[in-house]
């Protein structure tokens, strides 16, 4: 690089001072100034650019090796699974010959004994008070959750003021 004291900027200066004159020395050195300003700019985005660029490559280098992880595990988790459907297999053969509820005389068999082959079905039954008991008191009263209800006459009663009267 160029080696610039502070005595060879004097002399630069008193050789611009005497070829320009000192009446335009200020607007070339604003000029030279803005110039300065406009490539130091320039230099700063493309290293930006050449930054940004570098990263890029290293997140799509990252995101190939993550995919084939992903997908070295959804392999191994499908061949385990396909070993897994064969042992199940396997052990319920055995149990293929035991009689099941398909059976032609279990219907009979059932209806004798007073009872069905297919269940009935019974509402659950739900009880709406569990489920409202069921948050938790600070989350009430940190979200202003009711507690009680009160009419709207109540709730101007409740809340008017007190007269001076009485």
């Amino acid at each position: 690089m160029i080696d610039l004291g502070i005595s060879k900027l004097a002399m630069i200066g008193v050789v611009a001072l005497i070829v320009i004159g000192p009446e335009k020395l200020p607007k070339v050195a604003r000029t030279v100034g803005a110039l300065l300003g406009k490539a130091q700019r320039y230099v700063s985005d493309v290293k930006a650019e050449v930054s940004r660029s570098i990263e890029l490559e290293e997140l799509k280098k990252m995101k190939e090796s993550m995919e084939g992880a992903a997908k070295d595990v959804a392999s191994s988790v499908q061949s385990s699974a396909a070993d897994f459907e064969k042992s199940w297999s396997e052990a319920t053969e055995a149990y293929s010959g035991a009689p099941t509820l398909d059976g032609p005389g279990v219907h009979d068999a059932l209806s004798e004994l007073g009872q069905s082959a297919v269940p009935v079905y019974k509402h659950p039954g739900k009880n709406w008070r569990v489920k409202q008991n069921a948050m938790p008191q600070w989350y009430k009263s940190r979200n202003g959750v009711k507690g009680r209800v009160q009419s709207g006459a109540a709730r101007v009663a409740r809340f008017r003021p007190k007269s001076r009267l009485s």
